[in-house]
């Protein structure tokens, strides 16, 4: 096994067959029927590119194949319709992210698939079992509290029941996680995050740990659309290249970012997965390679001045995205999670105070010093 830095750069074990050190760019959509593996899915346009990009990512999360997807509520959906059919059950983590949750709300009721909600701990989980139950579906580190998931916990009681588990690995990317080592049969990314890392690019990728959903995964994937075309997949293998030191840079400016929030005594909490304070710290040090590149904290202000402190910001953007080079800030109550009631967000700990950072690569003072003066601004104190 290469160390992941190299993956990042070799993704493919076997030997390049082009002689290229660049990966071509094929845009055929049409193959030769009498020698293509394509008869077998016949109307899904994959290409050279898609199939390589796949398998690069199958690589970096250790599993066994993988397909991309022109976004990441494409891999979500059709992961998930792949797997469930009418009259059965998901148990969800009760953290998702808000385009999943309403996809849930909105569209499993028209296929009639039941659903429910579970805590982060593997007796909610138990707790919400039911004979018809056929997938367990988690996203850890969540977004935008940054709570953790047992993974290897839910992944035995999983198995056990015979059901299938899907991890959103999007916040952590396989550089500080890797959810099917833990026994995890199925993995999604939002590409355009972490994996892409420029906020230029969307895409979605699933990775399967064996060959047990391969073909009811392509077959959903024709029938719903989705493909990414040659020149998208061409960027996010060059987007990889780079992965491991983007998602380095980041877990360890993220960290930095969070102690000085931490002690700050205009920021009443900080949710890090790296930081002691943190309730899932423990479990993140069994389970995580790195704490990642994404916190939240509340800040202590009136909510009249939480405007003129996105304002003052100079460095970092407010902007709705996430694991891009540019560090960016938003408010989960008006962006991700503003489809939810204001009493549904606070049941899940989603205050309005509430700020989301996927923190860059920038240096690591600068940023500390645009939150300290934003924060000094917006609150007319001079406080550190």
């Amino acid at each position: 096994m290469k160390n992941f830095q190299t993956l990042c750069i070799h993704p493919l074990r076997e030997q390049e067959e082009t002689g290229m050190v660049t990966a071509p760019t094929l845009t055929s959509t049409a193959y030769n029927y009498l020698e293509s593996e394509e008869l077998r899915y016949p109307g899904f346009y994959s290409t050279f590119n898609q199939k390589r990009l796949g398998k690069i990512i199958a690589n970096l999360e250790s599993g066994s194949w993988g397909i991309a997807f022109s976004s990441g509520m494409a891999a979500i959906t059709t992961a998930i319709l792949s797997v469930v059919k009418a009259d059965e059950h998901i148990v969800f983590s009760k953290d998702l992210y808000g385009g999943t949750w309403k996809f849930a709300e909105q569209e499993l009721v028209k296929r009639n698939i039941s659903f429910s909600y579970a805590d982060n701990s593997l007796a909610s989980f138990q707790q919400e079992l039911k004979p018809n139950t056929k997938l367990f579906y988690l996203e850890t580190p969540s977004n935008p509290l940054l709570r953790l998931v047992p993974l290897k916990e839910i992944a035995t009681l999983a198995q056990t029941h015979g059901i299938t588990t899907i991890v959103d690995n999007t916040f952590a990317s396989p550089v500080n996680q890797r959810p099917i080592q833990f026994g995890i049969d199925i993995v999604v990314h939002s590409g355009t995050k972490y994996l892409g890392g420029h906020n230029d690019l969307p895409y979605g990728a699933l990775v399967a740990r064996n060959t047990d959903y391969q073909d009811a995964i392509f077959s959903s994937a024709k029938l719903y659309g989705g493909s990414l075309a040659p020149h998208e997949c061409y960027l996010a293998e060059r987007s990889i290249k780079t992965l491991a030191l983007r998602v380095q840079r980041q877990n360890a400016n993220a960290f930095k970012l969070a102690e000085y929030l931490h002690r700050h005594s205009l920021i009443s909490r900080v949710y890090y997965p790296g930081l002691p304070t943190h309730e899932d710290h423990a479990l993140a040090l069994t389970q995580m390679t790195g704490f990642g590149g994404m916190l939240a904290f509340e800040l202590d202000l009136p909510p009249n001045q939480y405007l003129t402190f996105l304002k003052s910001l100079k460095v970092i953007q407010p902007a709705v995205s996430l694991g891009g080079v540019e560090s960016l800030i938003c408010s989960p109550a008006a962006t991700s999670h503003r489809a939810m009631s204001p009493t549904e967000r606070l049941q899940l700990g989603i205050k309005d105070n509430l700020l989301r950072l996927s923190v860059g690569v920038e240096d690591a003072n600068d940023l500390i010093t645009d939150l300290r003066i934003a924060i000094r601004k917006a609150s007319n104190k001079d406080l550190q």
